[in-house]
């Protein structure tokens, strides 16, 4: 079995550059604004820069609408969207079809998970 680390909530670049360094194979970035570790796309645009390359960049988002995905998939550019919200089933397959990956293997396209 292959153990794949994510460390969530990332706020800061020190808590970026703590998570890397404890080799993190993924960093996640809240973007739900009742959360205390809930980042600006500004802000999760230069922390998903800082660690790209490094780790994978992960989007959380709780059941938030098209229009705001688009947003944070056009800006931030994560490897992958967590949906953490009460989206169903069928919103579920609705986002990885919008958004889930495209092309090749080695294109760096968000996939839903």
């Amino acid at each position: 079995m292959t153990v794949i680390i994510k460390i969530c909530g990332l706020s800061t670049e020190d808590t970026l550059d703590a998570a890397l360094a404890a080799g993190a194979d993924m960093i996640g970035l809240v973007f739900f604004p009742k959360s205390p570790r809930f980042v600006s796309i500004e802000r999760a645009s230069a922390l998903a820069n800082q660690a790209r390359g490094r780790a994978d960049v992960v989007a959380l988002t709780v059941d938030m609408d098209d229009a705001r995905l688009a947003e944070i998939v056009e800006t931030v550019k994560p490897d992958w969207l967590q949906l953490h919200g009460s989206e169903s089933v069928e919103r579920v397959a609705e986002v990885r079809q919008r958004f889930g990956r495209q092309g090749t293997e080695g294109d760096r396209h968000p996939r839903s998970g």
